[in-house]
């Protein structure tokens, strides 16, 4: 009797939002955009959401009277309430797990993690609890949970404050995971994140919180959504595909304008979504470039650029032209001094090497001089 009741709730819940999908699309001259923070587009896409849901709630370390760590949530507490959001203990198992409860009953929780360093206090709730709850129940239980907050290296806090963890989730049955680049990305992916039934683990890049971006008109309208599962081209190229996602992509983008003076046409891919990966649009971009660039801040082994080249092996081996070239974090744990932690995540300079090497316009990395490593300045974000 308790399931079908608790069916009943969640199909209710779901019937509220039936999500408009927007296609992906190039900044026009013609088109209407102003720009906006990621910080805003995270603001404005909660606010919306708890405005038209009362199932929608957000709880975590400082996220009322404070306004968030991060000032996400600001104004919210003053809007809402505590009944809309409440702030915690340090304690990310206790967080999640009230969480995942409320998520359990029909409510739809949104659980801020102060960094997702320490979403490991909280692993068994996120897999054990939210993720496979729905195949262990077979389908019988939904946990529509949004676990979400900064992710990767902020800048100079040291290894236990700047770790991806875009491969640990994405390998993970259960999870949806997303790492969105620019404020469309962050707002019309949130709120499909809260409408989706399942666990979506939403991964932010602190660095990224003060960038504007222009927005359209249409991606301010409160039914906007953004597909989960697809990646967009942010740049149309035919000589090599370099693969990105969250900060990375900014990187990607300022690389490829550098290789188009050099007469290299480069297209860059916004992965935007980790699991489910939208290895289709991936696929039709290399057989059409023929070479593959992927880039992360993540560790190499494992990562999802391994996954990546994996799957183009097995689904396009005979179109490359190149071998595929990885970029990635480096294999250690982050250096706490700044020129180090520069040294230690992948830079413009970086894609445009690995870029160059694909197309054969450069000497492999094997015999390239390290006095271009020595070289690069101290200065950490340029």
């Amino acid at each position: 009797m308790l399931a079908m009741v608790r069916q009943k709730m969640i199909r209710q819940s779901m019937q509220r939002f039936q999500p408009v999908f927007y296609g992906s699309r190039g900044y026009g001259a013609a088109a209407n955009y102003k720009e906006m923070t990621v910080r805003d587009a995270l603001n404005s896409a909660l606010d919306e959401e708890m405005s038209a849901d009362p199932k929608v709630f957000l709880i975590g370390e400082e996220v009322g009277e404070f306004q968030g760590a991060y000032k996400i949530t600001q104004g919210l507490i003053d809007k809402y309430g505590l009944k809309g959001l409440s702030d915690t203990p340090i304690t990310e198992a206790g967080l999640a797990g009230i969480g995942v409860g409320a998520a359990y009953y029909g409510l739809r929780p949104i659980v801020e993690f102060m960094t997702f360093n320490f979403s490991l206090q909280a692993i068994d709730h996120i897999l054990n609890s939210a993720a496979r709850s729905s195949y262990m129940s077979g389908g019988q239980m939904s946990v529509p949970i949004v676990f979400r907050g900064p992710n990767g290296a902020p800048g100079g806090v040291s290894a236990q404050h700047s770790q991806c963890f875009a491969a640990w989730y994405g390998s993970c049955p259960g999870l949806k995971v997303l790492a969105p680049y620019s404020s469309e990305d962050f707002r019309g992916l949130l709120k499909a994140a809260i409408r989706d039934p399942d666990p979506v683990v939403f991964l932010e890049n602190e660095l990224l919180y003060e960038k504007s971006f222009p927005v359209s008109a249409e991606a301010l309208d409160s039914n906007f959504c953004l597909p989960i599962g697809k990646a967009k081209i942010e740049r149309e190229g035919k000589d090599v595909t370099i693969v990105a996602y969250s900060r990375a992509v900014g990187h990607s983008l300022k690389a490829a304008e550098i290789l188009s003076k050099e007469g290299i046409s480069a297209e860059v891919i916004n992965l935007r979504s980790i699991r489910p990966l939208d290895r289709s649009t991936i696929d039709a971009s290399v057989r059409k470039t023929n070479r593959l660039v992927t880039v992360e801040e993540g560790f190499p082994q494992h990562g999802v650029g391994a996954e990546i080249c994996a799957s183009i092996v097995e689904e396009s081996f005979g179109y490359l032209d190149a071998p595929v070239e990885r970029i990635s974090g480096a294999d250690v744990p982050m250096p706490y001094a700044l020129n180090l932690e520069r040294m230690a995540m992948p830079q413009v300079e970086d894609i445009v090497r690995a870029a160059k090497r694909a197309c054969y316009r450069s000497i492999p990395m094997s015999a390239a001089p390290r006095e271009a490593e020595k070289a690069r300045p101290a200065k950490l974000y340029p």
